[in-house]
């Protein structure tokens, strides 16, 4: 089942196992049974401190549950965790037998200290990058707490029990047989959603800070840039973020920041919080701002978030971002993860042998064209301008391909459902004016970012697009105010881009605070 290079490099992971633990695996005379078997038995002689069983009884099959002897650790994978999901089975392994976890120590505590009972069920894809980080979330906290279960399903593995969910998007998560949540989420997100009283008590902590010379306000290449910059200058820097990362946490293949000739991004933004870690900045998390008071005759400057916490600061640095555009048309947001998704990557594999259409012709929506047209039955491509807008070596690529249709002058005007998922899409040519049906399982939005400014209307001076208006040195239309990255009307949305522009907007600040 792994190939040579892969057996070393698990062999020597499982060297740092400290106790024994037992693989508990339930099997069929099923094809995939027999792969998952040949995993395990890969797996067993890695060390001598696992055992693997096959005497297991749990309701999916194929499936295994990793165990201390002797007791139900509650961590179970059904399927057979290949893929980005590799990395969650290391981990999963590690974390059970013994090894200690890389999360703080805070955290931990909190984890340990959650009572009720809880079991969670998150349905993942192979080939989803946003997946992993809540498995391994919901592992770990399996692993730390007794209360705490978790079973992680490929949902292209059982098919039927997504479809009779009516799961469309992954990872989605099942909190005691409930809807829990959909998307990535960090391990601080999901312990704060359990623990009610943990996101009042961070906004306490924050409200207690002094304030800084410098808050950057974004955890995204820029946001991290600024707050290396900024760090290196000796002053006081903070980061504030709703998730560090930003969109490049969604970002798949990575292959122009320079350098690095190949990447992805959850990796690239494990890369930019490890360097910032290295630095002495105040990181706060799960910090999504919506409010700016500006300073007066030198006063600091105040940002308030959504938790109920503020934080001043001599100079700040916005570095907020862009999310996916949306199309904004009836049955848009009522079938939001019942049909109508912006990750192909992650959600294409739950459409498997359907159809399913791309409204956008970029680059973005041609390749998620040519990526889908390998997994289902039929793409119908959606273009609003009378031609497509990708480059020619896509273009030629989709043309090719003999289960996609491109309609260009073609505005969507509505996407339909039965009321519990989508069943079909209507669009108008804008040349005839004549509307047309197209039956399908889902949709699939690629058209473009929108900047993340709705909280700063009002304050800073924002463009007829909604970005921040900056001038060469990133200053904005208050002084003091700095911003970079994709939040702003810096042309070309490059990740490359918003780490010079964040490194120039720290540079801005510092220069600011020895001049005032």
């Amino acid at each position: 089942m792994l190939d040579a290079d892969l057996k070393t490099q698990l062999h020597a992971y499982m060297e740092r196992l400290v106790s024994p633990l037992e693989i508990v695996a339930t099997l069929d005379d099923g094809e995939k049974s027999r792969e998952l078997l040949g995993l395990l038995q890969d797996i067993e002689p890695m060390s001598d401190k696992i055992t693997l069983r096959t005497d297991g009884s749990d309701q999916r099959v194929p499936s295994f549950a990793l165990n201390r002897p002797g007791e139900d650790t509650g961590v179970v994978f059904a399927g057979i965790p290949m893929g980005h999901e590799f990395t969650s089975l290391v981990l999963a392994l590690l974390q059970v037998g013994g090894y200690p976890p890389k999360v703080s120590d805070d955290v931990i505590a909190q984890i340990k200290g959650i009572e009720g009972d809880f079991s969670f069920e998150t349905y993942f894809s192979l080939s989803c990058q946003n997946c992993p980080d809540v498995v391994q979330a919901l592992n770990l906290m399996a692993v730390l707490n007794p209360n705490i279960r978790h079973i992680a399903i490929d949902g292209a593995l059982f098919q039927e029990e997504v479809d009779k969910r009516q799961v469309m998007a992954v990872p989605s998560v099942y909190l005691n047989g409930e809807h829990f949540g959909q998307g990535r989420m960090s391990i601080e997100e999901i312990v704060g959603k359990i623990d009610t009283g943990a996101a009042k008590r961070e906004a306490e902590k924050l409200n207690a800070k002094d304030t800084f010379d410098v808050l950057v306000v974004g955890g995204g290449p820029a946001g991290a840039a600024s707050a290396i910059y900024a760090a290196r200058k000796g002053i006081n820097t903070g980061v504030a973020a709703e998730r560090f990362g930003g969109q490049v946490l969604d970002t798949n293949s990575i292959e122009n920041f320079i350098s690095v000739q190949e990447t992805d991004g959850p990796h690239l933004a494990v890369a930019l919080e490890e360097h910032v870690k290295s630095y002495d900045v105040d990181i706060m998390n799960l910090q999504r701002a919506n409010k700016l008071i500006p300073g007066e005759n030198g006063a600091p400057h105040e940002v308030q978030f959504a938790s109920g916490a503020s934080l001043k600061t001599k100079t700040l640095i916005l570095a907020t971002g862009a999310r996916w555009r949306e199309v904004n048309v009836p049955g848009e947001k009522e079938y939001k993860g019942k049909g109508v998704a912006y990750c192909p990557h992650c959600d294409g594999p739950l459409f498997k042998g359907k159809h399913v259409a791309v409204i956008g012709g970029g680059n973005s929506g041609v390749e998620a064209a040519i990526d889908l047209a390998g997994l289902v039955k039929h793409v119908t491509l959606l273009e609003f301008d009378d031609k497509l807008r990708a480059d020619a070596v896509l273009q030629k690529k989709l043309h090719s391909l003999p289960n996609v249709t491109v309609h260009v002058s073609a505005q969507t005007t509505e996407i339909t459902g039965d009321g519990q998922k989508v069943n079909g899409l209507v669009y108008k040519d804008r040349n005839s004016g004549e509307a047309h049906t197209v039956e399908l399982a889902g949709v699939f939005v690629q058209i473009g970012l929108v900047p993340n400014t709705e909280w700063l209307t009002g304050t800073v001076e924002l463009s007829r697009h909604g970005e921040i208006i900056i001038d060469d040195r990133n200053a904005t239309s208050i002084p003091g105010v700095f911003a970079a990255g994709d939040v702003t009307t810096v042309p070309y949305k490059q990740i490359v881009i918003a780490v010079g522009e964040g490194s120039k907007a720290a540079l801005s600040a510092f220069d600011y605070i020895i001049r005032s």
